[in-house]
């Protein structure tokens, strides 16, 4: 019987040694763990941060080919503009001209027209 309960005390001591070292080993994973964690975290900004400078490069490149569109748009449209503008005048000018070179023929084909809008419009409030 002594030497079923020295085996059973060798055997918890051994069991007691075990729960000992599986917690220091735990422990030392946790902690290695931790590190490759930290270090993972650490890379993970760095490509972060270097993601974002990226991004903010290629803004600014489109911002700085946005601006030249508008630029391209808007001097395009003052051409525009200016070219309408020219063309109107110089209509206005015709018109004004051949008013008063005859202006009873003007003032009957004006009549005439005004007739038949308003003959035109009347006939839409029947």
């Amino acid at each position: 019987m002594a030497n079923n309960k020295t085996a059973r005390a060798a055997v918890k001591d051994d069991l007691n040694t075990l729960k000992d070292d599986l917690k220091v080993l735990g422990a030392e994973e946790k902690a290695a763990l931790r590190e490759k964690a930290t270090a993972a975290e650490a890379k993970v900004r760095a490509k972060a941060s270097e993601a974002e400078a990226k991004l903010r490069e290629q803004a600014e490149v489109v911002r700085e080919r946005a601006r030249g569109y508008y630029d391209t748009a808007r001097v395009r449209g003052r051409e525009y503009y200016d070219e309408a503008s020219e063309r109107f005048d110089e209509a206005q000018r015709y018109v004004v001209e051949r008013v008063q070179e005859r202006p009873i023929q003007s003032t009957a084909i004006a009549l005439g027209v005004g007739v038949v809008l308003g003959l035109l419009l009347s006939g839409r409030r029947r």
